[in-house]
C-alpha cells in the first residue's frame, strides 16, 4: 500500500486537530454531557469513519478498504469491552460525574500515545522477523483462552485495585478534592496531589495492558501501518460519547466476553496460518472478508444473545419478587 507523507500529515494533523479541540471544549466546561450531544458526536465520528473507508476503498482499492473496516470493527468492539472497565474504574474511584469527560479524555490520549509505540514496534517486529506472527497468534489465542477462564469464574476485573495504583497511593500525598485536571493543589501550605492524578494512572495503565491486546489483533487483519494506526484512532474517537450513552447497556452485554474471545481466538489462528503461508508450509490463507463476515456474525449473535439472556432474568426476578409478595388481606 501507498501511502504519501502528505496523507500521513494531514491524517496525523486532523487527529492531533480533533483532539485538541476535544480536550479544550471540555477543559473550559467541564459538565455531564446530555443524551442529544453524545448522540450527535458519535454519530459525525462514526459517519466519518464511514467515509474514510469509503476513500480508502476507492483510492487505494477494495482490498485495503476492507481490511480497514474489518481492522475498525474489530478495534471498536475491543474498545467496547474496556468501556466496561472505565465504568468500574470511575465508579470504584468516585470520580464525579462532571469530570468523567476530562478523566475519559486523557484516558484516549494515552490510548492513542501508547498504541501509537506499539503500532511501530509491531511492525518494526513484523518486518524484520516472520516468526513474530507466531508469537502474535499464540497470544491472542492466551488471551481469548483467560476471557473464556474470566468468564466462567465470573471474575470481576478491579484495575482501581492493581500495583501501580496502590504504589501510587502509598507515595504521593493525595488530597480529598476534585480540581479537574489541574493535579496538583495547595491547601492550607500543604501540597496535595489531586484524586484525578491517581485515576489518570490507573487509566494510563489500563490503556497499556488493552494495547498489548488490540495491537497484535489489528496486525492479524492487515500489516499496513496507515491502516492500523486509522482503525485504532477512529475506534477510539468517539469513545467518550459512547461511554455516557451506553453505560447501562454494557451491563446487559453479559456474553460480550464470550464474543470477543472466540473473535481474539480467530484472528489468533489467522495469524498462525499467516505465518504458515508466509513461510511456504501452506498455499492458502484466511481472506480478509471470510474475517470480517465471521466477526460480524460473532457480534450480532453476542449481543442478541445477551439481551435475551438479560430479558429472561428480569421477567424470572420479576416473577420471583411477584411470587414472594405477600397478597392483600380481605377488607372486613
Amino acid at each position: 500500500m501507498e501511502v504519501s507523507a502528505l496523507e500521513w500529515g494531514i491524517t496525523i494533523t486532523v487527529t492531533c486537530a480533533v483532539l485538541l479541540f476535544d480536550v479544550i471544549l471540555i477543559a473550559r466546561r467541564p459538565h455531564v454531557p446530555s443524551m442529544r450531544e453524545c448522540t450527535i458526536a458519535f454519530i459525525i465520528y462514526m459517519a466519518a469513519a464511514g467515509v474514510f473507508g469509503i476513500w480508502t476503498w476507492g483510492f487505494h482499492g477494495q482490498e485495503y478498504g476492507v481490511d480497514f473496516y474489518t481492522g475498525f470493527i474489530v478495534e471498536k468492539s475491543l474498545s467496547v469491552d474496556n468501556l466496561f472497565v472505565f465504568i468500574v474504574l470511575m465508579s470504584a474511584l468516585a470520580v464525579p460525574r462532571k469530570y468523567q469527560q476530562e478523566a475519559l479524555m486523557v484516558g484516549i490520549i494515552l490510548a492513542l500515545i501508547f498504541r501509537g509505540i506499539f503500532i511501530a514496534l509491531g511492525y518494526a517486529l513484523i518486518e524484520n522477523f516472520s516468526w513474530v506472527f507466531y508469537v502474535f497468534g499464540a497470544f491472542l489465542i492466551y488471551t481469548a483462552v483467560n476471557l473464556l477462564r474470566s468468564y466462567r469464574k465470573h471474575e470481576e476485573q478491579h484495575p482501581e485495585d492493581s500495583k501501580v495504583v496502590e504504589f501510587s497511593r502509598k507515595h504521593l500525598n493525595v488530597g480529598d478534592n476534585w480540581h479537574g485536571l489541574k493535579l496538583f493543589y495547595k491547601e492550607n501550605g500543604v501540597r496535595y496531589a489531586s484524586p484525578m492524578l491517581i485515576v489518570i494512572i490507573a487509566l494510563g495503565a489500563t490503556d497499556l495492558l488493552f494495547a498489548l491486546d488490540s495491537i497484535p489483533a489489528i496486525f492479524g487483519i492487515t500489516q499496513e501501518p496507515y491502516l492500523v494506526f486509522t482503525a485504532n484512532v477512529f475506534a477510539l474517537m468517539g469513545l467518550r460519547q459512547l461511554y455516557f450513552l451506553i453505560g447501562g447497556l454494557l451491563q446487559r452485554l453479559v456474553y460480550l466476553s464470550l464474543g470477543l474471545s472466540f473473535i481474539l481466538a480467530w484472528i489468533g489462528a489467522k495469524l498462525i496460518i499467516h505465518a504458515l503461508y508466509k513461510s511456504g508450509v501452506l498455499d492458502w490463507e484466511v481472506p480478509t472478508l471470510l474475517s470480517l463476515a465471521v466477526i460480524l456474525v460473532t457480534l450480532a449473535v453476542t449481543a442478541l444473545a445477551s439481551l435475551a439472556k438479560t430479558r429472561s432474568d428480569e421477567r424470572t426476578e420479576v416473577a420471583a419478587t411477584d411470587s414472594t409478595t405477600p397478597a392483600p388481606k380481605p377488607k372486613d
